[in-house]
């Protein structure tokens, strides 16, 4: 699993919007990325994506963006196929790009486990943060502890996360 201080491994991988994406371009006009590893039919992932677009809109401006990477094997959940990706981005109304890691090489390489699993990085590439997007999927009313958004604020000020490494929760990526 990439560890808190390393330099996180580049990728091109497609989007739902047609585009092909790489951290590299995403890194370049940002303080910070959250590369969230994520799915389609995950009950935990439904209920963070509301969450997941409020994180974009209200920091996409402030120079963060937000990424979700589908690497489930989408033979055996076919939920999570790349054309029911482009249908749950439209239906959902996603503001951050929404890639598919077909090899599951980008996943493993990252070391993620679930959905969804966040790893921020700093503009150098660099892991300040990995685990969850906050400490309640079920009850956004109820959050006491925003892990993202705290660190997204902390990384944005020049500064390393309170908090650096949270269990992830959510449903296990379903791998070939």
């Amino acid at each position: 699993m990439l560890e808190i201080g390393q330099k996180a491994p580049d990728f091109t991988l497609p989007g739902v919007d047609g585009a092909t994406h790489s951290l590299a371009t995403l890194l370049a006009g940002h303080k910070a990325v959250a590369v969230i590893f994520s799915c389609n039919h995950c009950p935990y992932v439904r209920a963070w994506e509301d969450r997941m677009i409020a994180i974009q809109r209200d920091y996409g401006s402030r120079g963060a963006a937000l990424v979700a990477i589908n690497a489930n094997d989408a033979r055996r959940y076919p939920d999570d196929d790349f054309d029911s990706m482009k249908k749950r981005a439209a239906e959902q109304g996603f503001n951050f790009p929404y890639l598919r890691d077909e090899t599951q090489e980008i996943a493993r390489a990252y070391g993620a486990t679930h959905t969804p699993h966040v790893f921020v990085l700093d503009a150098g590439g660099v892991l300040r943060y990995q685990g969850a997007i906050d400490d309640s999927y079920e009850d956004p009313g109820s959050v006491e502890f925003p892990y993202l958004r705290d660190t997204l604020d902390a990384v944005l000020a020049g500064q390393a996360p309170k908090i650096a490494v949270t269990d992830a929760v959510g449903c296990t990526i379903k791998w070939k």
